[in-house]
């Protein structure tokens, strides 16, 4: 192993340049030669390498996003693709990849590894919906953002006596909902986890007025619904000024906290370490307070699940 790449691929999340920083300086300390792929798989197709020195990475630990950049490539998706990609990586002399995404990017990755290119992965979605890893890179931060927001929005929706819907990311998993439904002191929370009963939101408006609460918080995953038809619900019921608040990518910038930092730092050097020792086909993950390897199929098979007890607890709290 003399020349490593590392590229970022899917959604940007917090704590990617953290981990290509630690990466790139784990490599170089280690006497490898690391080259950082621009745009992705698209970028590794094309043979788009940029050679990384320690003054590359300095500087944007801090940074959100991903300098490298990031796209979503359907050629890739084909064999062909695939080959052209390792032909890229062959031709340019480099022995080892490390792919820095979610669930489609480890896919991808999972097939130049059974191709027999040696490729590590690490995880980072700010959805933390691996199977494989307790956490992901870019979680923390993007609860934090989204907690921020919501404690501005609240208030708002106390001054003016309003329902505020906050519409969180989360196609198929509720994660930051929940978490920051709980951490927000949120009315109701709406996740693809659980069959959601839109009559439980409507009592929970109910007993909060008959008590005098005439604001509500609802902290609802994008994949329940849009927070534009469950509005449409409410006002058929309530009188009420409801407004909806879409979160957006706002949840995906800004600087990764101290936690994404360093977990973004450990499993950088960590997946370097995994292709020092001659490891392929295998993601970083975090499990019981420590860092992990598995193989991709392993932690691909089963489906992300959230934590219920979790759901429950914001049940019997926000009453």
């Amino acid at each position: 192993m003399k020349k490593i790449a590392v590229l970022t691929s899917g959604g940007d999340s917090p704590g990617m340049n953290a981990a290509i920083r630690a990466v790139v300086r784990r490599g170089i300390y280690n006497g490898l030669e690391v080259y950082g792929v621009k745009h992705g798989y698209s970028g590794l197709m094309k043979g788009d390498f940029l050679n990384m020195d320690l003054g590359s990475v300095g500087d944007i630990i801090h940074r959100g996003g991903t300098i490298l950049r990031s796209t979503r490539c359907e050629e890739f998706k084909t064999v062909e693709g695939q080959k052209q990609a390792i032909i890229s990586l062959q031709n340019a002399s480099i022995d080892g990849l490390i792919v820095i995404g979610g669930d489609g990017s480890f896919q991808g990755a999972n097939k130049l590894a059974k191709q027999g290119f040696p490729t590590i992965g690490i995880p980072g979605t700010i959805d933390n919906d691996i199977s494989g890893t307790e956490y992901t890179i870019g979680f923390d931060t993007t609860v934090n953002t989204v907690i921020e927001a919501i404690d501005k929005i609240r208030d708002t929706a106390y001054s003016h006596e309003r329902i505020c819907i906050i519409e969180v990311m989360g196609r198929h998993a509720g994660d930051i909902a929940l978490w920051t439904g709980i951490s927000s002191g949120a009315e109701s929370i709406l996740i693809p986890e659980v069959a959601n009963d839109i009559e439980d939101v409507m009592n929970r408006i109910i007993h909060g007025q008959e008590r005098g609460k005439m604001h509500s918080i609802i902290v609802l995953a994008e994949g329940v619904c849009s927070g534009k038809d469950l509005k449409n619900e409410i006002k058929k019921r309530f009188d009420l000024n409801t407004n909806v608040i879409v979160l957006g990518y706002l949840q995906r910038g800004g600087s990764p906290t101290v936690y994404d930092r360093m977990m973004a730092s450990r499993m950088g050097a960590y997946a370097v370490d995994l292709l020092i020792r001659g490891k392929n086909g295998e993601m970083v993950g975090w499990k019981n307070g420590r860092l992990v390897n598995m193989l991709f199929e392993d932690a691909l098979k089963d489906k992300h699940s959230i934590n219920l007890s979790d759901y429950y607890l914001a049940r019997s709290i926000s009453i």
